[in-house]
C-alpha cells in the first residue's frame, strides 16, 4: 500500500514535487503561509513555471492532490513527509537551516504516523544523521533525495530525469522510495544519506567551478584576441570533458543556488580543519565577473551620470518570475548610484515596487528608445523576436552588451553598432 505523502514547503521546489508525485500518489501540500495555500487550492502556483498550474489543476481534479495549512489537524494521516523548502540564504549565501528545521520539527511533533522523512531541500551534509539521532526514540527514518530542478524546465526535469540520486539507510527505506521514484526513472543511484547530501553540494560546486573557470578564460580571451566560444568548443570536444560541460562564456552565476553549496562546503572544511582552496576561490572570481557589464559600460561612458541605460530582463532565468539575487537588479542598483537613468523591461515582471528608482517600461521598444546602451540581463526568447534594426535605430547610439551572445545572430549589419559579449576582444 502506497504511503500518504505530505509535501512540506510550497514554493518552486515544493509545488513541482507535489504536483508531479500526485500523478501516481495521494499527496497533500503543506505550508505555514496561508496566502500561498489559498492560491494553490485555486490551482495557482506562487511562482511562474511553464505547465505547473495545469499540472496542479489536473491533480486537484483527480482528487490525488490537495493543499492545506501546516497544522496538527492536517497531518494526522500522513505516512511520509517530503521536505521541499527552498532553503533561504543570506546576503553571503549562507543557508538558513533553522528556518527549515524548525518547520519540520513542528510537523513531526504533531504527527505520530510519519515513519519516513525525505529531504529534498538543500541542507548541509549531516542533516539526516543529526535528525536520526534527535528522533531515535521514535524510530524515525530520514532519507535524502537532492532536488534537481531547473527554473523554466522543472516539470521535464522531475518527470523525465537523467537519473535520480537517493540516500537511504535501510533496505526498507529503499523499497519505499523505490516505489515512489520508479515511475519517473529506471536509473536510481542508491547511496547513504550523507553521500546523497554531499553529492548535491559537490554537483553545484562543480558547476560553479566550471562557470567561474570559463569566465576567467573568457576575460583573458578578450585581452588576447582569442574567441572564447571557439575555446569552449575546443574544450568540449575533449572526451575527458564532454559536450555538455558547463563551459560557455557568459554571465556570472546568480540566484544563490550554486553559491549556497560552495559556501556550505568551504565552511564545512573550516569546521573540520580542511582548507578548501579551489572552492574558496569561486566566490571572489564570480563576484568579479558580475562586474563585466559594469566595466564595459564604464569603458564606453567614463561618466555614467545622465546616461540612459536600458536593461532587458530582470529575472534570475527566463520562464520564471523570481527576482531572488537577480544579477540584473544588482547592475541596475550600481548604475543608479552612478547617476544613470535605468529603464527596465521584463515580460514576467510588470512592476518592481521595491525599486522605485527604476523606470519600468511597457515594452522593449519603449525601454531602448533614446537609450545610450542596452544590456541583455535575461535571455528571454521574446527578445529574439524583436526587430533589432528598428530598436537600434531608436537608440541614441547602438551599444549592446550581451554577455552570453544570445542575440548575436539577430544583430543587423550596422557599421555604427558596438556589440559587446563575454570572451570576444573589441576588434573581433
Amino acid at each position: 500500500m502506497k504511503p500518504k505523502i505530505g509535501v512540506l514547503g510550497l514554493w518552486h521546489l515544493g509545488c513541482v514535487t507535489a504536483a508531479c508525485l500526485a500523478k501516481h500518489n495521494d499527496v497533500v501540500g503543506l505550508d505555514f503561509e496561508g496566502v500561498t495555500v489559498a492560491k494553490l487550492q485555486q490551482g495557482h502556483a506562487p511562482v511562474a513555471e511553464p505547465g505547473l498550474d495545469h499540472l496542479i489543476g489536473e491533480g486537484l481534479a483527480s482528487g490525488r492532490l490537495s493543499f492545506a495549512m501546516a497544522a496538527e489537524e492536517n497531518v494526522a494521516e500522513i505516512d511520509l513527509l517530503w521536505v521541499t523548502y527552498d532553503t533561504p540564504v543570506d546576503e553571503n549565501d549562507r543557508s538558513d537551516t533553522a528556518f527549515v528545521l524548525d518547520r519540520v520539527r513542528r510537523v513531526l511533533d504533531w504527527s505520530r504516523n510519519i515513519r519516513l522523512v525525505v529531504i529534498s531541500a538543500q541542507l548541509p551534509v549531516g542533516t539526516c544523521g543529526a535528525l536520526e539521532k534527535e528522533y531515535a526514540a521514535r524510530g524515525l527514518a530520514f532519507a535524502c533525495v537532492p532536488e534537481n530542478l531547473r527554473l523554466g524546465q522543472a516539470l521535464d526535469v522531475f518527470l523525465k530525469p537523467d537519473r535520480i540520486v537517493a540516500g537511504v539507510r535501510t533496505a526498507q527505506d529503499r523499497e519505499i522510495l523505490s516505489g515512489l521514484l520508479a515511475p519517473f526513472s529506471e536509473k536510481i543511484i542508491w547511496m547513504t544519506p550523507e553521500s546523497a547530501e554531499m553529492t548535491k553540494h559537490a554537483l553545484n560546486s562543480f558547476l560553479a567551478v566550471s562557470i567561474a573557470f570559463m569566465n576567467e578564460i573568457s576575460r583573458l580571451c578578450e585581452r588576447t584576441g582569442a574567441d572564447a566560444r571557439s575555446v569552449s568548443e575546443g574544450l568540449k570536444s575533449e572526451r575527458r570533458i564532454g559536450p555538455h560541460a558547463y563551459l560557455a562564456p557568459g554571465a556570472a552565476f546568480a540566484g544563490g543556488t550554486l553559491a549556497r553549496d560552495v559556501v556550505t562546503l568551504v565552511e564545512l572544511g573550516t569546521k573540520r580543519g580542511e582548507s578548501i582552496e579551489v572552492l574558496s576561490a569561486i566566490g571572489p572570481s564570480n563576484e568579479k565577473h558580475k562586474l563585466w557589464a559594469w566595466r564595459r559600460l564604464v569603458e564606453q561612458f567614463p561618466k555614467l551620470a545622465g546616461r540612459t541605460i536600458a536593461l532587458l530582463g530582470l529575472t534570475y532565468k527566463p520562464n520564471t518570475d523570481t527576482l531572488r539575487r537577480s544579477a540584473s537588479l544588482e547592475l541596475a542598483g550600481r548604475l543608479v548610484q552612478a547617476g544613470a537613468r535605468v529603464l527596465v523591461w521584463d515580460p514576467a515582471v510588470p512592476s518592481v515596487p521595491e525599486h522605485p528608482e527604476l523606470f519600468v517600461a511597457g515594452s522593449a521598444r519603449e525601454a531602448v528608445t533614446d537609450a545610450d546602451a542596452v544590456v541583455i540581463g535575461t535571455p528571454w526568447p521574446q527578445f529574439r523576436e524583436e526587430n533589432w534594426t528598428e530598436l537600434l535605430a531608436a537608440m541614441k547610439r547602438p551599444v549592446v552588451l550581451d554577455a552570453g551572445r544570445f542575440l548575436q545572430r539577430h544583430m543587423p549589419a550596422m557599421p555604427s553598432l558596438k556589440y559587446f559579449t563575454v570572451g570576444v576582444p573589441d576588434e573581433a
